[in-house]
């Protein structure tokens, strides 16, 4: 069995929605990651074990609340990392 955090998934999935929002962003794999690591430093995790649980938990999870959570996170990790990208191996 695998323990999973839904929550990394709603991230991943909500990302590109928000950069395309935000046309200047940059949208390379290093920045996506930091901006999703961001986000999920200031999310509270959901971990599920079994294939049942994470669909119980991810019907859950489409509360607005996560939702609007997420999208702020993201929104917030995409202004930041694009005022601040690491490609000159500067750290946020």
């Amino acid at each position: 069995m695998k323990v999973k955090n839904i929550v990394e998934n709603l991230v991943w999935e909500s990302l590109n929605g928000v950069l395309e929002t935000k046309p200047e962003a940059c949208k390379c794999d290093k920045c996506r990651a930091d901006m999703a690591a961001f986000a999920l430093n200031h999310l509270p995790p959901k971990y599920v074990v079994t294939d049942m649980g994470e669909t119980i938990a991810r019907a859950g999870s489409l509360d607005n609340k996560v939702r609007i959570a997420v999208l702020v996170a993201l929104t917030e990790a995409v202004e930041l990392v694009s005022a601040r990208p690491r490609h000159e191996g500067k750290l946020l």
